[in-house]
């Protein structure tokens, strides 16, 4: 017996919001500080797919053997997997697990292993595909499944969820820590919105944007790299200069030069490049190397203005668990 869904499996989106919405017609949770992950069991068969539709088992065979621990055999979850490091939650432990080498795997592993806190389930242990009810159907069942199949003592854990607005709100202030990135609020009348955003808000504890490195430039002095130039993608699938990030160590300059070099390619923006006739242009617009769409980060912004970002924007992290073409201009609305 198979599944009802293929892998990989466009998962369910967030269109980003200021404030979180009111009313009877939501549920809110929290917004983890880690890697979405859709896990997939067909008996003895585990796959682990991250939001990008890539495959995540050979970084967290923690998560897979985790998986395998659950007492149901056929099963398909969604959740987010995070990694605590004395006491808090770690992205940069989550960003060392990309590594190529599974020796180095193995060693993170037994050094800070990994969890998952589920929030849907997709497939229930009969094999049946759930994505056709409403959450307000999926989450009883959800919680029914962890309290049956979960380990007790386990890594896999049921994330939380609540109706009232005011608990909400105080996650968001920071009442549930800081392993959070914010909440999210997902319709309960509408069933699972597979690759789709109009079913669920987030809201993040600051601005933030996931960008294409869509080129750079050298820094005038010390030979590095002086800034990142940023960009999104619309509708028609094309890549628009937004903005930049300089926010960097004199060490980091320099490495990035190794990391960009070997990436360089034209045309890197296919929509409005850098140079283009604008309030932002200066004497050094034109002077920039062109990328391959292959990089992907976050970073935090103040303000917006003519569907770019008004200053330059802060660094916050690499994101290799996003596909550059998840990065669109709705983040900027």
């Amino acid at each position: 017996m198979s599944l009802p869904l293929d892998f990989p499996y466009p998962p369910m989106e967030a269109d980003s919001a200021d404030a979180l919405p009111d009313g009877s017609a939501w549920l809110y949770e929290p917004k983890w500080d880690g890697f979405r992950c859709l896990a997939f069991r067909d008996d003895g068969a585990v796959h682990l797919q991250s939001k990008a539709g890539k495959p995540l088992g050979r970084y967290f065979p923690d998560v897979v053997e985790a998986v395998q621990q659950v007492t149901a055999k056929r099963f398909v979850l969604d959740g987010e997997i995070v990694i605590p490091v004395d006491g808090r939650l770690s992205f940069d432990e989550l960003l060392l697990r990309v590594h190529p080498a599974e020796s180095r795997v193995r060693k993170l592993v037994e050094a800070h292993p990994a969890r998952v806190l589920v929030f849907d389930l997709l497939v229930d242990e009969r094999g049946k595909s759930l994505v056709g009810l409403p959450l307000a159907e999926r989450r009883p069942r959800l919680e029914a499944f962890a309290e049956k199949y979960f380990p007790r003592e386990g890594t896999i854990v049921l994330s939380q969820a609540t109706r009232r607005l005011a608990t909400a709100r105080s996650w968001l202030a920071g009442g549930g820590g800081g392993d959070l990135d914010g909440v999210v609020a997902k319709r309960l009348d509408l069933p699972y919105r597979s690759g789709e955003r109009d079913g669920m808000q987030k809201v993040k504890r600051q601005r933030t944007a996931d960008c294409v490195v869509g080129g750079f430039r050298y820094a005038s002095k010390g030979g590095g790299v002086g800034s990142l130039l940023l960009g999104l993608y619309d509708a028609d699938g094309l890549l628009h200069h937004v903005g930049f990030s300089s926010s960097f160590t004199a060490e980091l300059r320099r490495q990035l030069v190794s990391k960009l070099e070997g990436l360089v390619r034209a045309p890197g923006f296919t929509g409005k490049a850098p140079g283009g006739p604008s309030r932002w242009s200066t004497e050094r617009s034109a002077e920039w190397e062109p990328l391959q769409p292959k990089l992907v980060v976050e970073v935090a912004y103040d303000h917006v203005s003519g569907g770019r970002f008004r200053h330059g924007t802060r660094f916050l992290r690499w994101r290799p668990d996003k596909a550059p073409r998840q990065c669109t201009m709705e983040q900027l609305r």
